[in-house]
């Protein structure tokens, strides 16, 4: 079992590798657009509000570093277009689609108790 090998304060946790994926607020939100399929960085921008053209820049090269997340280059897959296409890589389609999905529904079940009572 993963808990008995993972000590508390151990650096090297699975959990602590699992939560470096949603350090950043605006990640797991890119890796949610990005699970309707490949995707150009202009419509990544409309397709989340309020996200800015350099944080969702900072997003995508900490993603394509972690192995989240791919670019195609232009003539990769549509031709007589400008810019890059975004596409979940395996992995990243592993996480979306599973513990971050998983993540959102949770969210969503108890968001009454997460957002605590109005003032």
């Amino acid at each position: 079992m993963i808990e008995k090998t993972c000590q508390t304060f151990v650096s090297d946790c699975h959990i602590r590798a699992a939560a470096e994926l949603i350090n950043h607020a605006w990640d797991p939100v890119v890796l949610s657009a990005l699970r309707l399929g490949p995707t150009r960085r202009n419509a990544l921008l409309g397709r989340i509000g309020g996200i800015s053209d350099k944080v969702l820049t900072q997003s995508l090269q900490r993603l394509s570093a972690g192995g989240l997340v791919t670019r195609l280059s232009t003539g990769d897959q549509i031709p007589r277009r400008k810019g890059a296409v975004y596409q979940l890589s395996s992995l990243g389609e592993s996480f979306a689609n599973g513990p971050l999905a998983q993540l959102a529904q949770w969210a969503a079940d108890n968001q009454a108790d997460l957002v605590g009572p109005s003032s």
